[in-house]
């Protein structure tokens, strides 16, 4: 491969990187979905003819059954769903349906009514009109009328193998309002649900449809996830909703009887999709997303069973010990369960996907109904199972059997075999035992051709990361250390096993009939590792020259030190994932740095040492805070104030301030264009102060968004953003005059999408990053390191403050890695109305301000040290990784749903950051293009500067002179 260059190696960087983040798809979440099975149902009468599944989109299972104070009689405590209560003490069996991540409204629905669990890469492709590409309850009955968001229904209607067999009415999306009243959601679904039986007596078609059997209700009920949203699933407005739905419920109970003459032929389902942390989000494994209420009453369904007469009453566990419903057992199933429980009460097929288990806890039914039910289910699964065995022994090379379901006694025929024969002779409760046993060996049979090509993939992945680390360092060392002296070696032997490896690796996917990302996983590690080989005489020689100083075995022993101190804090960083205290403690290391360096440079840099302190205690503090934050306006307009302080004493003392900070003149001064800019940036950070307290205020009284509040804080947000491009009119060179420029044009944004202490958490990440850039610069004069040609050892320092740093962005006001940290309370300020993609980019925007902040003062401690615009970059690209390969042996795809959907959100994140830098650099080179450095002038931004070239360092203005005998000129 050609030398690559800069953008060249960015580039790849990107591609490589975006590839390698799928693979967590491909190895851990492949898809289920197979096709081609035959279909199962229960040979007998269905217990009932119809089947109400109602789902309260958001509903926690404790919040569901525990008692509250009344919101609208906060004086008295109470339980708030008294008739879904009653029904599970006198009706129903009751439990918990435990979800799975991501809990989201698209794959929990899913697993309801199919039966299935998606990949997670399904929720990428959105939630909007979505067609499922799978079996369900809804495409087996014979009509299915459905009410509720325009967000969930139409994907079922445009899913089913005919359309006109699922009607779906659906509100505006304009309804989705989450400043308004959450429970008119809910009350439009009642009513058109009324209107519906009410219209069957004046239209016959309606009302033979409705005495028909098999038909299913779906009752959609969207309020309480958008109270819990905008005010909390603790709030009274949440607990309000429950009452709505509570009293809803009831009312439908009561139609449905009367039209059908208590023919006790239907059956009702009360469950929810997800649940919701108490910060109103929800996405990842927590229990308060995963554990949701299921109520079950009506025909086919068990009365509740006294716990009393019971050894195991399913409250061990004590999560349900204040719901008051010790008395009777509570039976917990997993959510794809539900979907068999309902294809069985009215007499369906089973979702031919579905991987859920018959709940026979659930039903009222004697052993023999129970044996033939189970061993519908066993064989609806098995029959998935030997679709997917066929298909996997077609595609692969020597395919090596499940051996619990392999040929002679434990093949599935003589499985089958031997519990119709059972059933057949009465032993119904071993034959129920047995098709429980062989449900279980099936589903592990399932993972076992899921997780078939798991070896193989891991390895390749892990050759690859390991590939691009290396290759990445043997790029610095040959782009800035050796400046490219050294060309590549490569002979026949060599280019014969590369290429032999790779033409093996593709020949057994092409046989195996692998998709295309595999081939791209294959490539990656052979070329990278090709590519060092080539290069091995480079890094033998600047690894050579990195240690030419070091003349004496103990300084090789502080060389040995630094290396492992350098790989502590990388896995102090992999811990910090997991706890964000971490932070704190290597902050509070850090005030120590400049005490290393002796008396002398703390007399010389007293302030700027006391500075750099009291910025890391501060630092120290957030990463101790609370991820849930309550909106506090107080708080919001307390980092308001101190960003519109910042900027107006830099207005006032801001030449001064340059003056001081290295005896040099801002460019002409800061005329009065300058600071007219200056001071527009403050006016609009003033007016995001006003706009976002009155829009608080707004929203907190319940009065929704004005919409001239909506209109400001739009106006200021694009303002603030083409602010900069005006100082264009006059260019101030001056990177602390840059760097001003760069602070106030995100602070509005910071202002208008904050709801607690982020604001104050921007001002003082903005301080540590200048006092960081200044400290470097001091040390690096301090230690007399003039003009070495291209990196040095010391510059690793540099690259792993920047790296820490960065994972300081990520986590500073929350856990990036639970996708419940984010709150859309800020959003409503601009965005009342539900919409996940515009609501998700703004929060995104807000994500990425830290991460310019940080790329412009690397940029400027580029220019202030004089190496490559790239080189601390491409440094740590390759160091990120090492954060990868820790997570990607952590990923677990079993084990608590917290668990799973964290070590998830963590190799995304470790991942992503590749691709973060890569982009980070770009913002970098526009940030600091021409700035100054020293005396005003500026600093050219091109790769091709004198800085740049030969790998020259500028140091106070002086020539120096690199290898290639060029001069490099200073900031002159």
């Amino acid at each position: 491969m050609a030398r690559l260059g800069r953008l060249g190696f960015l580039g790849l960087a990107v591609l490589f990187h975006l590839i390698y983040i799928y693979s967590i798809f491909d190895i851990y979440f492949v898809s289920p979905i197979v096709h081609g099975m035959q279909q199962y149902h229960v040979d007998a009468p269905a217990p009932a003819k119809r089947l109400f599944l109602i789902v309260g989109d958001g509903l926690r299972a404790d919040k569901c059954f525990q008692s509250h104070d009344d919101p609208d009689y906060p004086s008295e405590n109470r339980y708030l769903a008294p008739f879904i209560r009653s029904k599970v003490l006198n009706d129903a069996t009751f439990g918990v349906s435990h979800t799975r991540v991501p809990t989201e409204s698209r794959p929990g629905h899913v697993a309801l009514i199919a039966g299935l669990y998606e990949d997670v890469s399904a929720v990428t492709t959105g939630w909007k009109l979505n067609p499922v590409n799978f079996d369900s309850v809804f495409n087996e009955s014979r009509h299915t009328w459905s009410w509720g968001s325009p967000d969930i229904l139409p994907m079922f209607k445009h899913g089913a193998s005919d359309e006109s067999r699922v009607d779906a009415f659906s509100y505006d999306e304009e309804m989705e309002d989450f400043t308004a009243d959450s429970t008119n959601l809910d009350i439009w679904v009642f009513d058109r649900v009324k209107e519906l039986f009410e219209s069957a007596a004046r239209n016959n078609t309606i009302n033979t449809m409705l005495r028909q059997d098999k038909v299913v209700f779906f009752l959609h009920l969207l309020g309480l996830d958008t109270a819990g949203h905008s005010y909390r699933p603790y709030s009274a407005e949440y607990l309000r909703n429950i009452k709505v739905v509570d009293e809803g419920v009831q009312q439908i109970h009561k139609l449905v009887n009367d039209f059908y003459g208590n023919d006790d032929k239907t059956s009702w389902i009360f469950t929810a999709d997800h649940g919701m942390s108490d910060w109103g989000s929800h996405g990842d494994g927590h229990p308060d997303n995963t554990r949701t209420p299921l109520v079950a009453w009506g025909a086919g369904i068990k009365k509740p069973v006294a716990s009393k007469v019971l050894e195991v009453t399913g409250h061990e566990d004590g999560f349900s010990g204040d719901w008051g419903l010790g008395a009777v057992q509570r039976v917990d199933v997993a959510q794809a369960d539900v979907a068999a429980l309902m294809a069985y009460l009215i007499g369906l097929n089973f979702p031919v996907n579905s991987v859920g288990e018959l709940p026979l806890e659930y039903l009222d039914a004697n052993a023999s109904m129970k044996a033939e039910a189970s061993l519908a289910n066993a064989r609806q699964i098995l029959e998935m199972y030997k679709v997917k065995e066929e298909q996997k022994k077609s595609t692969t090379l020597r395919y090596t059997a499940f051996v619990p379901l392999s040929e002679g006694k434990q093949s599935l025929e003589s499985r089958f075999a031997e519990i119709r024969g059972l059933i057949d002779s009465g032993s119904h409760e071993r034959a129920i035992e047995k098709c429980v046993e062989l449900i279980k060996v099936g589903l592990e049979g399932l993972r076992y051709l899921q997780t078939y090509d798991w070896l193989f993939l891991r390895t390749l992945v892990t050759a690859g990361y390991l590939g691009w680390i290396a290759f990445s360092l043997t790029t610095v060392i040959d782009l800035h250390v050796l400046h490219g002296r050294t060309e590549p070696t490569r002979n026949i032997g060599s280019s014969i096993f590369f290429i032999s490896s790779l033409v093996a690796i593709y020949s057994v996917l092409m046989i195996q009939k692998s998709s295309w990302t595999y081939y791209a996983y294959a490539f990656f590690p052979v070329m990278f590792w090709e590519e060092v080989y080539a290069r091995k005489n480079s890094v033998t020689e600047g690894t050579r020259k990195l240690v030419a100083h070091l003349d004496s075995r103990s300084a090789y022993m502080g060389l040995g030190a630094e290396i492992i101190g350098f790989l502590v804090l990388l896995e102090a960083i992999v811990y910090g994932y997991f706890h964000r205290e971490v932070f704190t403690g290597c902050f509070l290391l850090a005030t120590a740095w400049p005490l290393l360096y002796g008396s002398d440079f703390l007399r010389k840099n007293k302030l700027l040492a006391a500075g750099w302190i009291a910025c890391c205690c501060s630092m120290s503090t957030f990463t101790l805070l609370p991820v849930i934050k309550q909106e506090s306006e107080s708080l919001i307009l307390l980092g308001g104030f101190f960003m519109f302080s910042l900027g107006l004493v830099y207005m006032t003392f801001g030449e001064t301030a340059a003056n001081g900070s290295d005896g040099a003149q801002v460019a002409r001064g800061q005329d009065w264009v300058s600071k007219s800019i200056l001071g527009s940036q403050l006016g609009l950070l003033g007016l995001s102060m006003f706009v976002t307290r009155s829009s608080v205020r707004s929203l907190q009284a319940k009065l929704g968004l004005p919409l001239g509040n909506q209109a400001v804080g739009w106006l200021v947000l694009v303002s603030s953003i083409a602010c900069p491009f005006l100082h264009g009119i006059r260019p101030q060179s001056h990177y602390l005059h840059r760097l001003m420029a760069i602070f106030l044009t995100f602070s509005p944004i910071f202002v208008i999408l904050s709801i607690s202490y982020e604001g104050l958490f921007y001002v003082i990440f903005c301080l540590t990053l200048v006092a960081w850039v200044q400290l470097e610069h001091k040390i690096h004069q301090h230690s007399h390191r003039k003009m070495q040609e291209g990196l040095t050892l010391a510059d690793a320092r540099i690259a792993l403050f920047f790296f820490f740093l960065i994972q300081v962005a990520f986590f500073g006001t929350g856990n990036v890695a639970s996708l419940s940290s984010f709150s859309l309370e800020s959003v409503y300020r601009l965005i009342p109305v539900f919409n996940p993609l515009a609501m998700g980019a703004l929060l995104v925007l807000k994500l990425m301000v830290p991460f310019a902040v940080i790329s412009a003062n690397l940029g400027i401690l580029n220019r202030r040290i004089g190496v490559a615009p790239s080189s601390l970059f491409m440094v740590v690209m390759a160091i990120s990784d090492v954060l990868t390969l820790n997570f990607f042996y952590m990923v677990r795809d079993e084990g608590s749903w917290l668990d799973i959907g964290t070590t998830i959100s963590h190799f995304c994140i470790s991942s992503m950051l590749g691709v973060f830098v890569s982009a980070l650099e770009f913002m970098s080179e526009v940030f600091v293009g021409g700035v100054s450095m020293e005396g005003g002038n500026a600093m050219p931004s091109s790769p091709s500067s004198p800085a740049s070239k030969g790998g020259a360092r500028v140091e106070n203005g002086e020539s120096t002179r690199g290898s290639n005998g060029e001069v490099a000129n200073g900031a002159s």
